[in-house]
């Protein structure tokens, strides 16, 4: 019997299950323990019965039940007819777990919306449903946001606490008030593109199954809110994804951008991001998202890295900076300063975001590769191992020590 990948199985499927079983009791934390119980079941029952023909539905039925039984143990908290509500839901198709080709309604850019509650800080709201909607890991959102993973899950849990401690209700915003919900929504769904981009652990850079369900909720929100920067979002993400294909090869784990064959992009993703950023460009008052995907679109249109606009991308980081002032924002326009060749400059200026970004292994690979072209090799072979200490990433990994290789 060919074995299970249910570790693979419970990234790709719990963060609907979870939505969708949410919305359904209003009860975040309820939903996951039912998920969690069901995916325990089908540790022990799939490998003595086998893989259920719809994985994904089996542990709905299961997680479903799990909630009316929690419900039912808790029904002196809940109002009588909210039990009998959930139960009449609860269907005599759904209850028996072979019958599994029932669809699962795909809750999550609905319940994206809910978790980003104003009642939340920013930085809660993204965390709390990059962990529970989209499958990331306590490390995985620790890295995005760069900080500890014991400070990350001291966040989430505080969120989930003060979402049950204030009754705040399970339920999707009506249209006046999706507008302040936005920014985190554009954040989660940005952070979730990223870790499919950059995959923290494991031999694979890249994990598609993140960056399609990225692309798609981004989708799904420009036909919701055709705002600029919702657009903007769809763009970056569309030209990110289409050099993929360049971003390895079956002798080579990780190649960079400038050494990328740029054969292999997709040509007709990018021309048609490319499109729709030029109109949305042309409306005025761009945002960070629409900025960073003109970026992209300068790095996706060049002949060559050497023939790339380099200092047009300067500018654009100059003016993406002043929107967001981050470190990481600061470190990326400092490599295209370098690319005017101003190395010595953009040096110095990098040394000066150590304390921000000591724990950030591309600040120590960019520290390096500018050490090497100013012929500072011990440094090089410093940071070049520094770098390598702050990847978990196979592939990622492989690269950096030949790098570290090459300076002897």
């Amino acid at each position: 019997m060919k074995p299970i990948d249910f570790v693979g199985i419970y990234r790709a499927e719990s963060g609907k299950i979870i939505a969708s079983l949410t919305l359904w009791a209003k009860d975040l934390e309820l939903a996951e323990d039912a998920m969690q119980e069901a995916y325990e079941q089908a540790l022990l029952q799939w490998p003595q019965k086998g893989l259920p023909q719809s994985p994904a539905s089996w542990l709905h039925t299961v997680a479903k039940r799990k909630v009316i039984d929690r419900i039912r143990q808790l029904s002196s908290r809940r109002k009588p007819d909210t039990l009998v509500q959930l139960e009449q839901h609860y269907s005599a198709d759904d209850a028996a777990e072979d019958e599994t080709n029932y669809a699962i309604p795909d809750e999550r850019l609905r319940l994206i919306f809910t978790c980003c509650h104003p009642a939340l800080n920013s930085s809660a709201q993204v965390a709390l449903t990059l962990r529970t909607l989209c499958g990331l890991s306590v490390r995985e959102i620790s890295r995005a946001f760069l900080t500890s993973e014991k400070t990350m899950l001291q966040r989430i849990t505080r969120a989930k606490r003060k979402i049950r401690d204030a009754g705040i209700p399970y339920e999707v915003p009506d249209q006046e008030h999706l507008t302040e919900r936005l920014n985190a929504v554009l954040s989660v769904i940005y952070l979730v593109f990223n870790e499919s981009f950059n995959a923290y652990e494991g031999q694979t850079l890249s994990r598609k199954d993140l960056a399609r369900e990225a692309i798609r909720l981004a989708s799904i929100l420009k036909e919701l809110m055709p705002l600029p920067e919702v657009t903007g979002l769809l763009c970056l993400l569309q030209l990110s994804d289409a050099r993929t294909p360049a971003r390895s090869s079956e002798s080579e784990s990780y190649i960079p951008l400038e050494k990328q064959d740029r054969k292999l992009w997709d040509k007709s993703q990018i021309e048609e991001a490319k499109t729709l950023l030029i109109a949305t460009l042309a409306k005025g008052n761009s945002g960070p998202y629409q900025i960073q995907a003109a970026i992209s679109a300068l790095h996706a249109t060049a002949p060559s890295w050497e023939e790339t606009d380099w200092a047009q991308i300067c500018l654009l980081y100059e003016n993406l900076y002043a929107l967001n002032p981050s470190p990481v924002t600061k470190l990326n326009q400092l490599v295209a300063v370098a690319q005017t060749g101003k190395v010595e400059l953009a040096y110095k200026e990098v040394l000066n975001l150590d304390n921000q970004l000591a724990d950030y292994q591309p600040y120590h690979a960019v520290k390096a590769n500018f050490e090497c072209r100013l012929e500072r090799f011990d440094e090089a072979k410093s940071s070049y191992r520094q770098a390598i200490s702050k990847t978990q990433n196979g592939g990622e990994r492989d690269f950096l020590l030949k790098q570290l290789a090459t300076i002897g």
